[in-house]
C-alpha cells in the first residue's frame, strides 16, 4: 500500500506538469493548424502552363469519339 501513495504521490505532479505545458503550447498557438499539412502530400498541385505545353497529345482520339 506505499507502493500506491509514492505512485499516486509521484504522478501528480507529473500530470500536472503536462497539463502546463499543454495549456502554455495552446496559447502559444502551436495546435492552430489552418491548414493541415499531413495531406497536403495527397493534394494535385495546379498545372503550369508550361507543364501543359510538355504534356502529350494522343495520337488518335478515344474509342468512344471514333464510332
Amino acid at each position: 500500500m506505499s507502493a500506491f501513495y509514492i505512485l499516486l504521490g509521484a504522478s501528480i505532479p507529473i500530470a500536472l506538469g503536462f497539463l502546463i505545458a499543454f495549456i502554455a503550447s495552446a496559447k502559444k498557438g502551436q495546435f492552430d493548424d489552418v491548414y493541415t499539412p499531413s495531406i497536403r502530400i495527397l493534394m494535385d498541385d495546379q498545372p503550369t502552363e508550361q507543364a501543359q505545353e510538355q504534356q502529350p497529345t494522343l495520337a488518335h482520339e478515344p474509342y468512344e469519339q471514333q464510332h
